[in-house]
């Protein structure tokens, strides 16, 4: 990290190295700016009162080493950020009036994406900061890992299984959602093409009864039509004196027909005039047929009227005419066909459900019972280690517990929530001393015990937590002598599985450490660049004595501080 005007830090870089890193100095020398830093980083409160007196603005550059595929590198690269050969750029910026800026890869990103990695990069543990472990969701993802295959085995056969509930469970919500629609539907169909059936239209049959309303509506208009025309045409038997057109046509073409002889212009307006005479009688025929064959009778024009208003009726609600109304009436067939096949997929699918939810109630007690047994385990663990870390009397335990719900599934005879792992809430509690009541870890111990029981269950959660990093602030707060011993040993046996930074004033915590970081102020009561220095050999034997006895030369204190250098090395 490099630090610019934050706190009394003018202008420093910080390297930590794999393994376990001491951060030590004197009082007030700036070591706390490194874990403020390092959280600001993380997406921590952007607080003015840090940027330093005389400059516009703090600014905290990381560096973070991220394995390709991690889960904090798909969501850097997600948010438009770039790794740079394998490492995450990350930069904060506070200014003096309380404005604040986060880079990540590169990209500007909102600060609540920096505390989204947080997450998965860094595990802080301070007297007043507390991440990872503390969130229940992570307590049972460790326990997870830390029972092993006893919970990895049936956890897998649970997460498949719950992935196809909610598939089924969707589908059949889906369908089922819909099936009120669809059952409407269906019964608007239904309905529809028994009025149609009932009825029974013919194609163009509306056509037809309109021609016969209209025929039998002027029967009498249209008989005394057709009987003057037919007179006109072919006379009167009543009154044989008017003479008819059929006459005068056929006297025309008699006298013609006499003279054609003469003309051949005149044969051919004789030969016409037949043809007119003949049309005539043709003409006079079919309406003495028409009129004899004309229906007049009222009780078929009501029949016509009663067939067309139910032809109305429909064409009213299915289409414009009768053609239009089939064409609905064989549509709406195939789609109630289709409609009544969803009840068969339904009936599957709750099947189906009702299987997956009696094999997820199985796979929950399972997964409760190798839980409960996993956490006794633990819980003995921790309060092994607890008892080398000055709190002998501490205990250690897990509530894992279950939230009933009508819809859930069951599990030790009653029907409780589930998710995607499992049925169990799970909780880690911490009772300080006999008698206490165990309450979860964040509210059952001060600032300097919970450093302690944190480091206790990182040491036992060893390897099966992902966070790469941890930190921690004041871990050895108030304690001393063998216990400092047993906090140096147990931060590097951590940190043989991860990365290890812990900002000590104990001499016995930093002789284990891989490598040793001093912060040191200038004559002017800040710290710079060269503030910041690993210490090796001669010089790191220097620093132990100082934080052993406050004299860098003093003999005894050199002889104490090369003891414990020794009492490390032969422990690693």
């Amino acid at each position: 990290m490099r630090i610019r005007s934050l706190g009394v830090i003018d202008d420093a870089v910080v390297e930590l190295s794999p393994g376990f890193t001491a951060v030590t100095g004197e009082t007030g020398a700036g070591k706390t700016m490194v874990v403020t830093s390092l959280g600001l980083l993380l997406g921590g409160r952007a607080d003015p009162a840090l940027v330093r007196i005389g400059s516009p603005s703090a600014v905290v550059e990381g560096r973070i080493s991220v394995p390709p595929g991690a889960a904090a590198a798909v969501r850097a690269e997600e948010a438009g950020a770039e790794l740079d050969e394998g490492a995450l750029l990350i930069s904060r910026t506070i200014s003096a009036e309380g404005r604040s800026r986060a880079h990540l890869g590169g990209r500007s990103v909102p600060v609540g994406m920096l505390a989204e990695l947080a997450d998965e990069l860094v595990a802080v543990h301070g007297q007043t900061d507390q991440q990872g472990l503390l969130k229940p969701a992570r307590q049972r993802g460790a326990l997870d890992r830390y029972a092993g295959d006893a919970v990895a085995v049936p956890l897998a056969a649970y997460t498949g299984a719950y992935r196809r509930l909610r598939e089924v469970t969707g589908r059949l919500e889906e369908l089922t959602t819909r099936a009120r629609e669809r059952a409407q539907e269906a019964d608007l169909l239904r309905f529809g093409l028994a009025e149609i059936e009932a009825v029974e239209p013919r194609a163009g049959e509306d056509a037809e009864l309109a021609a016969e309303a209209e025929r039998l509506g002027h029967a009498e208009a249209l008989a005394s039509a057709a009987a003057l025309a037919h007179g006109a045409l072919a006379g009167n038997p009543e009154d044989p004196e008017v003479l008819d057109a059929t006459t005068l046509v056929g006297g025309a073409q008699r006298a013609l027909e006499a003279v054609r002889a003469h003309d051949p212009a005149l044969a051919a307006l004789s030969d016409r005039m037949g043809e007119i005479a003949i049309l005539l009688a043709d003409v006079a025929g079919e309406l003495a047929g028409y009129a004899d064959n004309l229906d007049a009778d009222p009780r078929r024009l009501a029949a016509v009227e009663e067939r067309r208003a139910a032809l109305t009726a429909l064409t009213r609600k299915y289409g414009t005419d009768v053609a239009a109304v089939l064409a609905w009436a064989e549509d709406g067939a195939a789609r109630l066909t289709e409609l009544d096949g969803d009840d068969d997929r339904i009936e599957a699918l709750t099947a189906e459900r009702d299987a997956l939810r009696a094999e997820l109630s199985a796979l929950a007690q399972a997964l409760t019972d190798a839980r409960t047994e996993a956490a006794a385990r633990f819980a003995d663990a921790v309060t092994a280690e607890l008892a080398s870390l000055a709190m002998p009397h501490a205990r250690v335990s897990f509530d894992i517990r279950q939230t009933e719900d009508p819809e859930g599934v069951e599990v030790g005879g009653r029907t409780v929530a589930y998710g995607p792992a499992g049925a169990d809430e799970v909780e880690l509690l911490l009772a300080p001393h006999p008698g206490a009541p165990p309450r979860p870890i964040a509210k059952g111990a001060s600032g300097g015990e919970l450093s302690r029981v944190m480091l206790a269950v990182e040491v036992v959660f060893a390897g099966t937590d992902p966070v790469p990093t941890y930190l921690f602030d004041e871990v050895d707060a108030g304690v001393g002598g063998k216990a400092a011993v047993e906090i140096g040993r147990r931060l590097a046996k951590l940190a043989k599985s991860a990365q290890v930074v812990v900002v000590t004033h104990l001499p016995q915590v930093a002789a284990f450490a891989d490598r040793q970081l001093l912060v040191e102020k200038t004559n002017d009561g800040s710290v710079t660049r060269s503030g910041v220095t690993v210490l090796e050999g001669e010089d790191r034997v220097r620093e132990l004595s100082r934080m052993l006895a406050g004299q860098e030369d003093s003999e005894t204190a050199r002889a104490h501080a090369e003891e414990l250098l020794e009492t490390a090395r032969a422990d690693a």
